[in-house]
């Protein structure tokens, strides 16, 4: 009989480079390219004026907006969300064992959408300004996050099947409760905007929201990667983890806490964007391997390089309307991801 030989796995130093390279080219070219293109050459002279307090010429000033003002901004929110929906994608299948487990499992981006849907279409927190829908989405995904804890908690702890259940089940309370919303708009216009926000959408990006998610997502991808050794014992079992060391409901409170802080934020200033979180963790497993240690230092960059140019996409198809970027991110995905899967030599975990 012939033995099975175990998919070769790239190194991990020249891979994170190598995305990180290319995540520095994405993030001009998510500059450049749009409904009004900039051209790739005159970016950089654009970039370095804006972090230089520079001048330009009175005829560039048009474009120098555009780069600056808009583009940046939104590229950077794009590469910030993506690596925060990638890591937090590798996190949450840890915590409930579960390959089909994503970042929005636990219903907290359907509690998010629910606080962005009262300011969309109700006009709630108006007081707020230009924080209202950011802020409101915020508190309501910690809401949520409250919420679902408090359900889901047994004296066992937090069991994965608790978990993945409560979630689906609140995140189906909370959609209801969204539908109920934007059906019952008494503006078009405003029922469209919702609909943007709750399939993901960029536009909305300015330079005040890249400070607090940048922070956010860094310090939960740092906590993480502290954590990747006690990460390899919870994916392996509870008695596995606890013979180790580990204490697994200790763990799961903790990792529970951080993706929900993770999501929260980057729904709040995104939408809900799905499939990077799904998708990613098992296309840095099957190049890296199980190992989360290696995965989360290939994973986030993927992440960010991938929702970067879904962003741009996401201007380019129907320029100069845009498509929610939650729609590209499935549609160039979902085919992607089946044909890696068909490839064989992959399970959950790696093997």
């Amino acid at each position: 009989m012939r033995r099975r030989t175990a998919p070769s796995r790239i190194p991990v130093l020249p891979l994170s480079l190598s995305l990180l390279l290319l995540l520095l080219v994405s993030l001009v070219g998510g500059v450049a390219l749009g409904a009004a293109g900039v051209g790739w050459a005159e970016v950089p002279r654009f970039l370095w004026a804006g972090l230089t307090g520079g001048t330009v010429r009175a005829g560039d000033a048009a474009a120098y907006t555009i780069v600056w003002e808009i583009r940046l901004p939104r590229v950077l929110i794009g590469a910030t969300v993506g690596a925060g929906l990638a890591a937090v994608g590798v996190a949450v299948q840890a915590l409930v064992r579960n390959a089909l487990a994503d970042p929005f499992v636990l219903g907290i981006s359907s509690g998010a959408a629910v606080g962005a849907n009262a300011v969309i279409l109700l006009g709630a927190f108006a007081g707020l300004g230009v924080w209202a829908l950011s802020a409101s989405a915020f508190v309501s995904a910690l809401a949520a996050m409250a919420l679902v804890y408090a359900v889901a908690r047994s004296p066992q702890g937090l069991t994965p099947l608790r978990l993945i259940l409560t979630g689906t089940a609140l995140a189906y309370g909370f959609q209801a409760v969204t539908t109920v919303m934007v059906f019952g708009a008494a503006r078009g216009e405003a029922a469209r905007s919702a609909m943007m926000w709750l399939l993901g959408s960029l536009g909305g990006a300015t330079w005040a929201q890249v400070p607090l998610a940048a922070v956010t997502v860094a310090a939960g991808w740092a906590w993480l990667r502290r954590r990747a050794e006690a990460l390899n014992a919870l994916a392996m079992g509870d008695e596995t983890a606890a013979a180790l060391g580990v204490g697994p409901a200790r763990l799961r409170r903790e990792l529970f806490v951080v993706t929900a802080a993770v999501t929260g934020t980057v729904v709040a200033v995104s939408g809900a964007i799905g499939f990077v979180g799904l998708m990613v963790p098992h296309v840095a497993r099957m190049l890296v391997g199980a190992d989360h240690r290696r995965v989360l230092a290939v994973a986030p960059l993927a992440g960010a390089v991938l929702l970067v140019w879904a962003d741009v996409l996401s201007r380019l198809v129907l320029a100069p309307a845009e498509l929610p970027v939650g729609v590209i991110t499935a549609v160039v995905g979902v085919p992607a991801f089946l044909l890696l899967m068909r490839r064989g030599g992959y399970a959950f975990g790696g093997r």
